[in-house]
């Protein structure tokens, strides 16, 4: 059993609920100004019901941690591998995560800085990288899943050229040459081909 003084970051696995793994960062045990921790995260850990991705590689966290009273700074980066559906030919293709963290974790029992007595708060730039923690745990799992949502693109495309799927026969124009013709007919002029057939 390690002594009061040592080095080492406690992390512990809490039963998760259905499909959902947390790793918990105990901030209670941190000593020195720095830590340093390193944690690797099966893809089976981000399995959580019906998500915008699937993680497909092991995520590892590298990062220090900084306790300055009861605020918490967790700098580092967060690397892995997630793949998500085309938005036009609905296959799935890859994107790498390698994203910097730079966090300002907060009690959650502490008020937000900048909020008014009515609760309301204004959001600046430099606050966007504030999070909360509360039982004087963080759950890193939520930090790397949130990298996740972060590196999706807006409109997810497996390549800029996706020629996406034909609305005839649902192929896919990136692997068939389709001879599908579509053809459009301005609905206004279909009583005027009524009209013409019967003469």
């Amino acid at each position: 059993m390690p002594g009061p003084y040592s080095d080492t970051i406690y992390v512990s696995v809490r039963p998760p609920g259905p499909g959902h793994a947390v790793m918990l960062l105990d901030i209670s045990r941190l000593r020195g100004d720095v830590e340093h921790v390193e944690r690797r995260f099966e893809p089976s850990s981000f399995q959580v019901g019906k998500e915008e991705f699937r993680v497909t590689a092991p995520a590892n966290m590298v990062a220090d941690v900084r306790k300055d009273g009861r605020n918490v700074r967790l700098t580092g980066r967060v690397q892995g591998a997630i793949e998500c559906d085309c938005s036009r030919c609905l296959e799935a293709f890859a994107i790498p995560v390698d994203a910097p963290l730079d966090l300002l974790f907060l009690p959650a029992t502490e008020p937000v800085p900048g909020a008014s007595p009515d609760g309301e708060t204004a959001v600046e730039e430099d606050d966007l990288g504030v999070s909360f923690y509360k039982d004087e745990q963080i759950d890193l799992g939520d930090v790397v899943r949130e990298q996740f949502y972060l590196a999706l693109p807006m409109k997810p495309l497996c390549r800029e050229d996706c020629r996406g799927l034909c609305p005839i026969c649902g192929g896919n124009r990136n692997r068939v040459a389709c001879t599908c013709q579509a053809e459009w007919v301005d609905p206004r002029l279909e009583a005027l081909k009524a009209l013409k057939l019967k003469k």
